[in-house]
């Protein structure tokens, strides 16, 4: 299946005689015999909405098995036909860009077109029927370029291989491997259930066992002009296999989440900052950060992986904008899935700003409640995965109350996918753009705590993008940058800062351990010596090879509180522009590290608005207002780029639920919450 000159009829049989079946070309072999006429004589005869109407009922006559068929470029718009054809086979998709089929259509003098009609171009009649396309394919084949048919016959077969057997796409744990085995490797886990578990049964986290998929650089020239639903959508079917989430499926999740929950039409702009500088724009979604790419899109891959039989609580911690990103998440759900899915988000009581605190406690609904905590994010998070491991306690509930534990922190894998499609999108626009052709290296900084963010950037490498360096900014609490330069991670005698960007204020990297164990060509013994050494005595250190593999991949550098403030205050002057405290801290390591050989990438991580005593203060206010509504207001007369933020706006003017639960810093108190929410929650709805 594919628009016109997609080469359908002759890579069908190419593979026809690669697989020695019968090839059958609807429009030769069925259209053409059945009407005793061409089908441009057809389509003359009778007009676009009969010749439509006549083609289905061809199809809806038509059967044959064992056998490669080649589909007209319109019938994928008779829905009737389509269903029963769909019934009998496979359906690929040969997705072809369209100035590839308009230059071919070109050359081979097709005049003659369904639909095409005075005052409509073959470019709008292409891009009208790639949504028929799109509603009924099985798989995806990028043939971007001037591809040979037998080459993409191969990646015809290549991908019908992959549908027919998920066996391929199974997950590990970081800490299995190498000469022992874990339990996690005496039974496959598949996407559908690291999305459920999030946390392996041995303390590790999940990674793809065959790693990551490849995109050839013409597959990734293919989605420059693609806008970015269109690029989610390609990058996650090859990284979720079908018999997890279908196409089709994944399809409506991405529209659901990107579709009308974010404010900029190009949902993650890139914007020219200064020289060589561009700021990815990560701050467009409803709670004003980057985590909304993950969270507007997990809890319905979550909802739709998880079985019917039984209740989820999600755990989650966050250090300030995970919290309301994903309470906003959950919280969209279909009432159905309310019902059987609930949300409990621990944080630091007194180490997140107040707007952040706000929004949390305001995104609160009738399935996702926020719990402060009396201590740092790095207890919230230890105590989770302690939690996650304590089988007595995740048995008790499943026993008692038909529960089953899960995360949606950024140790679940699901969680790092949406952040690849974003470091991809980036590096596409800017070629769009005109800024560098393809294949022209990038650098990407990003301020960094837990991992993730930089940890997606990197795969995005691995998946084909040309990254050149990925740079970690820290603030003062600079335990990576150290780590980076020294192959060293030390947490003796260290004590969490509490300062501006408090989203990076952690000191224990989760996402670092899927990082080692693939520098360490997945020695999860390795990995498990290395963090089973950080837990007991507070610190590692890594092989001088390994250590030489991390530093050409990574580079570091940190920033103090001086130094953000001032960097706000310097863009600000110079530009109009208000860079988050987060920002600034990559900013900052940027301006220091770059060599300005190629265009760097500043991932903007959130909005200003959500730091507003911050920025207040960088931009030199004597005196600023406690009151989180009044500081926004004073922010928006500066009239600054990007405008105030306006779900932050529409959140802090509601009343909301203005009340939340705080606990002291004790993993059985936490326990303690999670099983009154369960009965709350669960009891209360059955």
């Amino acid at each position: 299946m594919g628009p016109p000159g997609a080469g359908k009829t002759t890579v069908g049989r190419i593979i026809g005689q690669k697989l020695d079946c019968p090839v059958i070309d609807i429009d030769d072999d069925v259209l053409e015999t059945t009407w005793n006429m061409s089908v441009s004589e057809k389509l003359q005869d009778v007009g676009y909405e009969e010749f439509l109407e006549e083609e289905g009922k061809a199809l809806l006559k038509f059967s044959a098995s064992g056998s490669v068929i080649s589909l007209s470029g319109s019938n994928p718009m008779h829905a009737a036909g389509m269903q029963h054809m769909k019934k009998s086979g496979i359906v690929v998709y040969l997705d072809v860009p369209a100035r590839v089929i308009m230059s071919r259509l070109k050359s081979m003098e097709v005049d003659r077109i369904v639909g095409l009609s005075p005052g409509v171009s073959l470019k709008d009649i292409l891009q009208f029927r790639k949504q028929f396309y799109k509603r009924w394919f099985d798989i995806r084949v990028l043939c971007g370029g001037d591809i040979a048919a037998e080459v993409v016959a191969e990646k015809v077969l290549d991908a019908v291989k992959r549908y027919q057997d998920s066996e391929l796409e199974t997950f590990i744990s970081t800490r299995s491997g190498g000469t022992g085995r874990s339990m996690e490797e005496d039974s496959h886990k598949y996407f559908s259930d690291v999305v459920t578990q999030g946390l392996a049964l041995d303390g590790g986290l999940f990674v793809p066992e065959r790693g990551l998929p490849k995109f050839t650089a013409e597959e990734w020239q293919g989605l420059i002009e693609a806008t970015y639903t269109e690029r989610a959508q390609v990058i996650l079917e090859r990284c979720i296999h079908p018999a997890d989430i279908p196409a089709s499926k994944l399809a409506e999740i991405i529209e659901t989440a990107y579709g009308e929950n974010f404010s900029c039409s190009k949902i993650a702009p890139v914007r020219h900052l200064a020289g060589n500088q561009f700021l990815l724009e990560l701050f467009h979604g409803p709670t004003a950060s980057f985590k909304d790419f993950a969270l507007q899109l997990v809890p319905h891959l979550f909802a739709y992986c998880i079985p019917k039989t039984c209740n989820y609580l999600v755990l989650v911690a966050t250090s300030g904008d995970t919290g309301s990103a994903v309470l906003d998440g959950f919280s969209r759900l279909h009432d159905t899935d309310k019902q059987r899915i609930a949300l409990v988000n621990f944080f630091p009581e007194d180490g997140v700003s107040p707007i952040q605190k706000s929004q949390m406690i305001a995104c609160q609904k009738e399935n996702a409640w926020s719990v402060g905590v009396k201590s740092d994010f790095d207890f919230c998070q230890t105590a989770i995965k302690q939690i996650f491991t304590d089988s007595d306690f995740t048995g008790f509930l499943t026993v008692e109350y038909g529960t089953a534990l899960a995360a949606a922190n950024s140790i679940n894998w699901a969680r790092l996918l949406p952040q690849i499609v974003y470091h991809a999108s980036a590096y596409l626009d800017l070629v769009h753009q005109g800024i560098i052709s393809f294949g022209s290296p990038v650098d990407i900084c990003i301020p960094t705590g837990n991992f993730g963010n930089i940890l997606a950037a990197f795969y995005a490498k691995m998946m084909g993008i040309p990254i050149r360096k990925c740079i970690c900014a820290s603030n003062e609490n600079n335990i990576l940058t150290d780590f980076i330069r020294t192959g060293v991670y030390d947490l003796r005698g260290r004590k969490l800062i509490s300062t501006f960007s408090p989203a990076v204020d952690i000191l224990k990297s989760s996402n670092l351990e899927r990082y080692l164990h693939l520098i360490a060509n997945e020695d999860g013994q390795l990995v498990t010596q290395l963090f089973n050494q950080l837990e007991n005595q507070g610190h590692f250190q890594l092989r001088k090879d390994l250590l030489g593999k991390l530093q050409q991949d990574l580079v570091a550098g940190w920033c103090s509180e001086e130094d953000c403030l001032a960097a706000i205050h310097s863009v600000y002057t110079t530009t109009g522009y208000i860079l988050d405290t987060h920002t600034a801290v990559a900013k900052v390591v940027a301006d220091r590290l770059q060599d300005r050989t190629c265009p760097i990438i500043i991932s903007s991580t959130a909005h200003y608005s959500k730091f507003a005593p911050a920025i207040l203060r960088a931009l030199r206010i004597a005196e600023i207002n406690q009151n989180p509504l009044s500081q926004l207001h004073l922010l928006s007369s500066y009239s600054a780029l990007p405008p105030i933020h306006w779900g932050l706006l529409e959140t802090l003017k509601k009343t909301g639920n203005g009340n939340h639960h705080v606990c002291v810093a004790d993993t059985s108190v936490l326990m303690f919450h999670i099983e009154n929410l369960i009965q709350n929650h669960f009891m209360k709805v059955f």
